[in-house]
């Protein structure tokens, strides 16, 4: 069982990329120096305009999560795991989290990339405002 999503957003020159646990994409059109996780503002989804296929997918804790991170040259696999207790229905955030915590905006746990593993060059160019583009694929056995 398999289902994708794809969110555009784009950088903005406060990102700093610095946080150790997580990474944000979010609707909201700023951000300020305390964003230390976010990556991506203007997104044109949150957690609650995903898809109910997608969701179906994901929230189950036999699903992993595929997140291809690409902004021109770059192009960074992030690899999650779902969880049941996931429900997804935060209206502008989605966070991928190193731990298993989950909240209303967490899209994966345990993943292998947070904010400050992240390429500098492809930081560099979100901190240019560059376009990022995020595939995301949740998959499940059967």
């Amino acid at each position: 069982m398999e289902a994708t999503e794809v969110i555009r957003c784009r950088g903005h020159p406060l990102i700093s990329a610095s946080h150790p646990t997580t990474f944000e994409v979010t609707m909201e059109g700023r951000l300020t120096r305390k964003g230390h996780c976010i990556v991506g503002i203007g997104a044109d989804k949150g957690a609650l305009l995903l898809s109910p296929r997608f969701k179906g997918v994901l929230c189950h804790d036999d699903a992993s999560l595929l997140t291809i991170l690409s902004c021109e040259e770059f192009a960074v696999a992030v690899h999650s795991r779902g969880s049941a207790a996931m429900t997804l229905n935060h209206p502008t955030d989605l966070v991928w989290r190193k731990s298993n915590f989950v909240c209303g905006r967490t899209i994966g746990i345990y993943s292998d990339q947070v904010a400050v593993t992240l390429p500098g060059g492809l930081v560099g160019l979100l901190k240019a405002g560059r376009p990022l583009l995020v595939t995301m694929v949740a998959q499940r056995p059967g």
